[in-house]
């Protein structure tokens, strides 16, 4: 619940779904003649779909707020963009440059951040690395990323973090995501560097790497791929040929190929 004081629950309650698709056909946002699995266009669906709270079903006219709940951002760090959920982040953070400190992967980051003398303050970007669709492989759950210790018993509640992980819907914090490309796929994240300055400017959309780009490609001439633990199987399979967050994380050969066919019955 951390974009305001309502939970899902009472966005059922208020018509969930439907009701939300109502309000964008009547708007023109949604094309009504497109066929559903139903047999039924979405206009047919949709149309009589009850409102019973307007205040959680907001109406056009009258939003909670001016932009929406998230924000692709850009730049020589993300040139295929990242997210970032600014309901949930905090507003003097929304507009920052730090210095960034690297953590390669999570088990680097799990080793290092309550260390003593590791240096970082609440000024500093946490950068995380390899926790992508290639990289963890999977794009895991963790790039809320838990803030040092010792920041944490001076009262720091929030810090920049960019990764190319995911994160729970209902964490909090000023949490860039899903940058893309990842690191494990040779993205500008895998050249990022500890002492490196990083500027995040939501308003602007844009996530940038204050390094010059001769530096960059420098950089990239002597980086190579992380190894790749899984060698054979359905897990090697997976890591050649997942797309990256831009597109989906879909599998290069199954995009455009499932069609609409319902399998034989197996007993």
């Amino acid at each position: 619940m951390p974009s305001g004081r309502f939970l899902m629950e009472d966005f059922y309650y208020a018509g969930g779904l439907p009701a939300v698709m109502r309000a964008l056909l009547e708007s023109g946002r949604l094309h009504g003649d497109a066929m559903t699995v139903a047999g039924r266009s979405i206009a047919d669906i949709v149309r009589e779909a009850p409102i019973h709270n307007a205040e959680v079903i907001r109406p056009l006219d009258n939003p909670l707020t001016a932009q929406g709940g998230i924000a692709v951002l850009r730049g020589n760090l993300a040139p295929k963009g990242a997210v970032i959920k600014p309901s949930a982040a905090t507003p003097a953070l929304m507009q920052h440059r730090g210095r960034a400190v690297v953590f390669e992967d999570i088990e680097d980051f799990h080793r290092r951040i309550d260390d003593a003398s590791l240096e970082i303050d609440e000024t500093s970007v946490m950068v995380l690395k390899n926790c992508g669709p290639k990289g963890y492989p999977g794009m895991a759950e963790v790039g809320n990323m838990a803030l040092p210790a010792k920041l944490l018993k001076k009262g720091v509640s929030d810090m920049v973090r960019i990764s190319d992980a995911r994160m729970s819907g209902t964490a909090f914090g000023t949490v860039v995501l899903h940058t893309a490309p990842e690191a494990a796929a040779g993205g500008t994240l895998a050249l990022v560097r500890s002492g490196d300055m990083i500027e995040l400017d939501v308003r602007g959309r844009r996530l940038h790497l204050d390094v010059s780009d001769s530096e960059l490609e420098r950089r990239r001439g002597n980086w190579t791929p992380p190894k790749v633990g899984m060698k054979t199987g359905y897990q090697r399979l997976y890591i050649d040929h997942v797309l990256q967050a831009d597109k989906g994380c879909d599998l290069d050969f199954l995009v455009g190929g499932r069609g609409a066919e319902i399998p034989r019955h197996s007993h």
